[in-house]
């Protein structure tokens, strides 16, 4: 059976569009696909980021903020529905680079959103926030965090910032962790946490519509034959995820020999990121 066919839809009947969506690290990898995904589900799509994003397109307002700007932060957050927050450092680096934009930055986003009273947050968390886990080892979105690096770090704090948001101020949110969500998967690995961009835009359209998600820790992961993720959660959004690695598996497992059995990127979920760094040694 496919996962989440057995439930009915909770998007039924719903509106699935809104005034105003900001979309944070539009200018990322993933906040490109999505900010030309988005656009039909708002009015306005307001992006975000550090780095240039161009000519604002019809229907968008581009907002260049430092998401460690509070100040900036709370005039980007003003007059939005729903946060769309895949801004910050995306790859593992020192932890005076991952602080401002991952932990200083998620608070801003988080109290712009209290002072403005947004009442739904879609945070772009990532498999890094449970990385030590082993490969094989299948877990739940209930599974103690096993950060296996700084960036891991800070999304595990972005995750208990979206809990206390909610508990304390009724801000609603979806976490989701993000596998590896690429055009196609590049190696072995990926053919256990790839994400395709239509399932990445699937996931994250029911994060913003479903109602009454509370604070809810997701997987970002396709269907993929092999995973290590119980996503069960993700089911109760209605999510069913419609596309796999598996049309690259031949060819992955062909041009990549297999790594060592003592390797830390073929030991552990988190891959190259458990044995990046120290950094400054």
């Amino acid at each position: 059976m496919t996962q989440a066919s057995h439930i009915a839809d909770p998007l039924d009947g719903i509106r699935t569009h809104c005034g105003r969506i900001l979309l944070t690290g539009a200018a990322g990898g993933l906040g490109r696909v999505l900010r030309e995904r988005l656009r039909r589900y708002t009015g306005v799509l307001r992006v975000s980021d550090i780095a240039p994003l161009g000519e604002p397109r019809e229907g968008e307002e581009a907002i260049v903020c430092d998401l460690a700007d509070a100040a900036a932060v709370d005039a980007l957050v003003a007059g939005v529905d729903v946060i769309v927050h895949l801004g910050g450092v995306s790859v593992e680096r020192p932890f005076e680079e991952v602080l401002p934009a991952n932990i200083q930055g998620a608070y801003n986003v988080y109290e712009a959103a209290r002072r403005h009273g947004v009442r739904r947050v879609v945070f772009a968390s990532s498999n890094h926030v449970i990385g030590f886990y082993r490969q094989g080892e299948v877990i739940d979105a209930t599974a103690a965090p096993r950060p296996d690096s700084y960036y891991g770090l800070s999304k595990a704090f972005g995750e208990q910032l979206a809990r206390f948001y909610f508990d304390r101020y009724g801000i609603e949110s979806v976490c989701v962790r993000i596998g590896s969500s690429f055009p196609e998967p590049k190696d072995r690995r990926m053919l256990c946490t790839w994400l395709g961009y239509d399932d990445l835009e699937q996931l994250v359209r029911r994060a913003m519509f479903v109602p009454s998600v509370a604070c809810t820790i997701v997987y970002g992961v396709s269907n993929n034959r092999d995973s290590w993720w119980d996503n069960a959660q993700a089911a109760l959004l209605g999510y069913v995820p419609m596309q796999s690695s598996e049309p690259w598996r031949e060819r992955i497992e062909r041009e990549q020999p297999p790594l060592r059995d003592d390797d830390p990127v073929r030991l552990f979920q988190g891959g190259a990121f458990v044995a990046a760094g120290p950094f400054g040694d």
